[in-house]
């Protein structure tokens, strides 16, 4: 399916990866496939988004107060007694420097490698699919993944777009249009 997408379609592949990462998430999942899409400033669609009210740097606190964002162990420990900070100093003079900086799934901008999509985020790209074909797209756009996020229906991407008070048939409608003209 990736050979069918054009540069900004992979590009918003790239970004959402790359987000993922700075978030510290082990997954990409719909939240990162929007903040890709809003990452291309200069596009339609990251223009078109933008208008309804949505910003990468709004979209990334609200992301981060829903997931806790990357932190969330820290506050998570500290709220019991637990001093993650004296923990880390501790196991670093037993067993060197760095004993805690794996490469865990999930934890920090340390991750290379693949990550995963979720299953609603994999969802998004075949439903990306199916729109570019509904609308006789030789290829699969940006628009078109933004149309998959909109026809999918849940996850973050939509809760981020909800919040705004975003109406999703006129984004839709809106989204159509650019594709037509």
């Amino acid at each position: 399916m990736f050979e069918r997408f054009t540069k900004e379609a992979r590009q918003t592949v790239v970004l959402a990866q790359q987000e993922a990462r700075e978030l510290g998430s082990g997954h990409i999942g719909t939240e990162h496939l929007l903040l890709g899409l809003m990452g291309q400033g200069g596009t339609p669609v990251a223009d078109l988004l933008g208008r309804h009210g949505l910003d990468r740097a709004s979209t990334v606190r609200a992301i981060a107060r829903l997931t806790g964002g990357p932190d969330l162990d820290a506050d998570a420990l500290g709220a019991v007694g637990i001093d993650l900070a004296a923990v880390r100093e501790r196991v670093e003079a037993t067993f060197g420097p760095g004993a805690l900086d794996a490469r865990a799934p999930g934890r920090g901008r340390e991750q290379t490698g693949h990550i995963p999509f979720t299953p609603r985020a994999k969802k998004v790209l075949e439903l990306s699919l199916r729109e570019a074909i509904a609308l006789k797209s030789s290829s699969i756009g940006d628009a078109h993944i933004l149309l998959g996020l909109l026809r999918e229906g849940e996850g973050l991407a939509m809760k981020m777009i909800h919040d705004r008070g975003i109406d999703v048939a006129v984004l839709r409608d809106e989204v159509r249009s650019g594709l037509s003209s």
